[in-house]
């Protein structure tokens, strides 16, 4: 089997689909899946779509015992003219080779990745919610799965992608949201793995993750885990701030991970004619910024959410309110922005998306 071609065996037991719009996150799967494998003696082959279900593991697969795991997330839109279409791909498969090589796994093709994912998402092209706000979320995740008790990068993986029709992120939808910035407990430092996309950084966020919503927060803001001083981003987005008109974003330096959202986020305000800084920024000066009355905005911005307004952080027991808790109009605009540009209401000036057949 050529590493160019897609094998498809459909499904004969078709799933009923549920109401989108009321589906949690992440918990209804579509009838089909993608799975390419590797060994080290045929390199990445046999690509082929199948049935959804599950997948046969060796007790010993060192993904289950050292985290040799990587993973992305993107999404399908239905358009104004019952068109399919994606969000850049692209960026997603180069940022899971930049993950894959944090992790030292071998280097998937990005165009044949995303010629599957095309092919998938058009197989299972019924599955992508119509509704206002809904969309198909695209999960492609990377696998250890050779059978050994060893700390070495692994000779036998699964490339696989699953899809998932899915409502709002949040309940707030893009009404702001509470954060908790986290004191304790880090999630990364540069020089670890902070900027790569794998499970261990989410397992290593479940503890505080799991504290502050206990007390109605949605995530946690971490702080730099050297000083816990310096913001870094939430547990599921990247972090902007408005301070007397200047944007700012915390700096890439190797314990953040590079948003494909925070990207295009950037250019977006850069294409209206706003200056955004990249650089470390203080807690504190976020905390001084909404004192003294100047911190105007704050948001989130990932592919769940897309764009997620904050109208509080809880820092040291003190809560900051921002923009007396109302969606600012620079989080509403870029909202809108990007919801209209991913679901072709208007034109795509950055050709970021890709048509599905």
């Amino acid at each position: 089997m050529s590493y160019n071609t897609i094998r498809i065996e459909k499904t004969t037991q078709p799933k009923e689909k549920p109401d989108s719009t009321t589906v949690a996150f992440g918990t209804v799967f579509t009838d089909h899946m993608f799975i390419l494998n590797y060994t080290t003696e045929k390199g990445w082959h046999d690509g082929r779509i199948v049935p959804y279900g599950p997948i046969e593991l060796d007790p010993a697969s060192t993904s289950l015992h050292y985290g040799q795991t990587v993973f992305e997330g993107l999404k399908a839109y239905v358009t104004e003219h019952d068109e399919v279409q994606l969000f850049r791909p692209d960026q997603n498969m180069a940022r899971i080779n930049r993950s894959s090589e944090r992790l030292q796994i071998p280097e998937i093709d990005e165009e044949y990745a995303t010629n599957a994912l095309k092919e998938l998402v058009r197989l299972d092209k019924e599955w992508v919610p119509k509704e206002k706000g809904t969309s198909l979320y695209i999960r492609p995740f990377i696998i250890a799965t050779e059978a050994h008790l060893g700390v070495t990068p692994a000779k036998n993986y699964k490339f696989i992608i699953i899809l998932s029709p899915v409502g709002a992120y949040y309940d707030e939808g893009i009404n702001p949201i509470k954060i908790a910035v986290e004191n304790k407990f880090v999630r990364a430092v540069t020089g670890g793995t902070g900027e790569a996309k794998t499970g261990g950084n989410y397992a290593a966020s479940l503890a505080a993750t799991e504290k502050v919503s206990q007390k109605g927060f949605s995530q946690v803001l971490w702080l730099d885990g050297v000083e816990k001083k310096y913001i870094e981003e939430v547990g599921s987005m990247n972090i902007f701030f408005k301070i007397n008109g200047e944007i700012i974003t915390p700096e890439l330096h190797g314990s953040i991970l590079p948003g494909i959202t925070r990207d295009s986020v950037i250019q977006i305000l850069e294409y209206w004619g706003h200056t955004v800084t990249e650089r470390r920024i203080s807690m504190q000066e976020v905390y001084d910024a909404a004192k003294s009355g100047a911190l105007e905005e704050a948001f989130g911005t990932g592919t769940a959410a897309v764009i997620s307004p904050i109208g509080q952080l809880n820092w040291n027991d003190e809560d900051i309110v921002i923009n007396n808790y109302e969606t600012g109009e620079i989080s509403k605009n870029l909202y809108d922005s990007l919801s209209n540009i991913q679901y072709g209401v208007t034109e795509d000036i950055f050709g970021w998306t890709v048509k599905i057949d």
